[in-house]
């Protein structure tokens, strides 16, 4: 890596130093190495006292070698605005992250992406459909964006991992942590089939106040964003906002109105989000690419037996669904487990029970 890339590792990693700051020095200096010459009375009008006694105290010296160090492992990169393969979606956003660190495929920077987020706590069957929906995206060219959390990010990972346009997570930590930790499986998968960037030193830990920068950056990658089952408090509606504000397509899956994970979606589509019913949806939104198949196929899905019938689409209690079929408790239960365990059935809160379309 060139003295240049050095020095904007340095300064990027600097406290005080964001993307404004990074952009002013350039503006001002022509270069970051001119910058870091430069004398504290000159920077502090630029970047405040504090960011300028950082500079020029080399505070940020030993995080920087640390990343020129772990950048040198075979599936590690570090990105900067300076690269020619820095996505151009990204570098046009109000404030893009001067310093990426990278793992795993560095080719998919150069692919069309699509977010695909959620909740945290998302049930069975919106999970399912993450996993479908992404997995479809990723069949027709499109590079899943999301960010490594649990439920939807997780399912929007592991769909589009089974294709060649793979997925990549943007975090919230730095590179070398996994978060959260029941995600290892997963964040070696996406190391070796798809891409995790960070814009975190190597070490952060999971602030709360790191969450909404990661969600601009999957934002500002991706030509529109999908929001699968959200509350009205999930973090994922601020994704939808920043995507929403930089111009790109925002779109919702509806879910049941009985389901108070759904409503995020709901009030992103009274806002005029699109509303999404099959992947068709979505293609005829953001386009389809050269070479993809047209229409795009339907999903072959698995018939219902008799309980998935009485289910229907909604969510049912116990004792629905036994006076649908005439069945005792104790006979429902032993179908209802072995359908959970076959993946068909999802337990719900409130004891209720979904059918899931396999």
């Amino acid at each position: 890596m060139s003295s240049e890339h050095g020095d904007w590792t340095l300064a990027a990693l600097t406290p005080g130093i964001g993307p404004v700051a990074m952009l002013r020095l350039v503006q001002t200096f022509g270069s970051i190495g001119a910058a870091l010459d430069a004398n504290r009375q000159v920077l502090a009008p630029i970047v405040g006292a504090e960011a300028a006694h950082a500079l020029k105290e080399r505070v940020a010296a030993e995080a920087a070698q640390a990343a020129l160090a772990w950048a040198q492992k075979p599936d590690a990169f570090l990105l900067t605005l300076l690269d020619d393969d820095y996505p151009t979606q990204l570098a046009e956003a109000d404030t893009p992250p001067p310093l990426l660190f990278g793992r795993g495929r560095r080719e998919l920077l150069a692919r069309p992406m699509i977010a695909v987020v959620g909740s945290r706590n998302a049930l069975a069957p919106a999970c399912a459909t993450a996993r479908d929906f992404s997995a479809s995206l990723a069949r027709h060219g499109y590079t899943v964006v999301s960010g490594m959390a649990s439920g939807i990010d997780s399912a929007a990972h592991q769909g589009a991992l089974t294709e060649e346009a793979s997925t990549i997570a943007v975090v919230g930590t730095g590179i070398d942590r996994v978060y959260p930790a029941s995600n290892h499986a997963l964040a070696q998968q996406l190391a070796q089939h798809g891409l995790i960037l960070s814009e975190f030193p190597l070490g952060m830990k999971p602030h709360a106040h790191n969450f909404p920068r990661r969600n601009r950056i999957i934002a500002g990658l991706s030509k529109a964003c999908l929001v699968v089952e959200a509350s009205v408090e999930s973090g994922s509606l601020i994704t939808a906002r920043l995507a929403a504000e930089a111009g790109r397509e925002v779109m919702a899956i509806p879910g049941s109105i009985h389901n108070p994970q759904a409503r995020g979606c709901h009030r992103l589509i009274k806002q005029g989000a699109r509303l999404i019913e099959t992947i068709d949806d979505i293609l005829d939104e953001v386009g389809r690419l050269p070479g993809r198949p047209h229409p795009a196929p339907q999903r072959d899905v698995a018939p219902r037996d008799a309980v998935g019938l009485a289910m229907g689409h909604e969510a049912v209690t116990l004792d629905e669904l036994g006076t649908k079929l005439g069945l005792t408790a104790t006979e429902l239960y032993a179908k209802l487990l072995q359908l959970e365990l076959e993946g068909r059935v999802a337990s719900l809160p409130g004891g209720r029970f979904q059918w899931i379309d396999v």
